[in-house]
């Protein structure tokens, strides 16, 4: 497989996937909340020039199990 930054975006964007996934199954579990605990990051650019106007909102929620799976991801893409 060809290493690229589509292919490193794709590898970072899985590991999120897989960490939420994991955060909802370990979500029920009360002593591993520490690893469940979410914090959330926002972004919201928006402008208007008359002409075009546009909003975009970006919302992110790490926990520990999100950025174990991101850091795997990274990992295993730089062993291809």
């Amino acid at each position: 497989m060809k290493k690229n930054s589509f292919t490193l975006f794709l590898f970072v964007l899985l590991g999120l996937l897989t960490g939420a996934i994991f955060t909802q199954l370990l979500s029920g579990i009360d002593w591993l909340s520490f690893l469940t605990r979410s914090a959330q990051i926002s972004w919201e650019p928006s402008a208007d020039f008359n002409v075009v106007k546009y909003d975009l909102a970006l919302h992110i929620k790490l926990n520990l199990i999100s950025i174990v799976c991101v850091g795997l991801a990274i990992w295993i893409y730089r062993k291809m």
